[in-house]
C-alpha cells in the first residue's frame, strides 16, 4: 500500500533533525522506525509553536493512522530537514503530512509520510470538534 501526497496542502513547520550514529540498522541506513520518529518529533515541534502541548487532563490531538513511503535512504552522518503540512480539516480530524529530505540536498525527497489527527476529550476518550483557533491554522 502506498499512500501519496495530496498536491493541496499547507506548510506550517520545517526544522533540521541530524542523523544520530544510534538511529542506523545494521544494514547501515537510518532504522525505517526512526522515519516515523522524525516525523513525529517534526509534529511535536510545531505543536509547540503554536502554542500547544498535551495536556492528559484536557482536550488534544491523538494520531489515528500513520504512514511513511521510502523513496531513497537516508545514511550517517548528516541532517534531514523536515517538512510538515497540514490538509482536509474535518469535524474533528486533519491530515497531516511530512517530507524527509538532507539537508544539504534540498528539494530530493527521500521519504516522505503521514497521520490522521483527531481532536480529543482525553478523560472522556471520544473526539471533539476542532477547536476554531486550531481550524484556522489548518485551513
Amino acid at each position: 500500500m502506498k499512500f501519496e501526497l495530496p498536491q493541496q496542502k499547507k506548510l506550517v513547520y520545517e526544522m533540521v533533525i541530524p542523523i544520530r550514529w544510534a538511529d542506523m540498522d545494521a544494514m547501515n541506513h537510518l532504522n525505517n522506525g526512526t522515519y516515523f520518529r522524525y516525523l513525529e518529533i517534526c509534529r511535536i515541534e510545531w505543536m509547540r509553536s503554536i502554542g500547544f502541548l498535551p495536556d492528559p487532563s484536557g482536550d488534544g490531538m491523538v494520531i489515528v493512522n500513520a504512514f511513511c513511503n521510502f523513496y531513497q535512504q537516508l545514511e550517517y552522518p548528516g541532517n534531514v530537514l523536515t517538512k510538515m503540512y497540514v490538509s482536509d480539516p474535518g469535524r474533528a480530524t486533519f491530515e497531516t503530512w511530512g517530507t524527509m529530505e538532507r539537508a544539504e540536498q534540498p528539494g530530493v525527497i527521500h521519504a516522505a509520510g503521514g497521520a490522521t489527527i483527531m481532536w480529543v476529550d482525553f478523560p472522556k476518550q471520544k473526539s471533539k470538534t476542532l477547536p476554531d483557533w486550531l481550524r484556522q491554522i489548518v485551513s
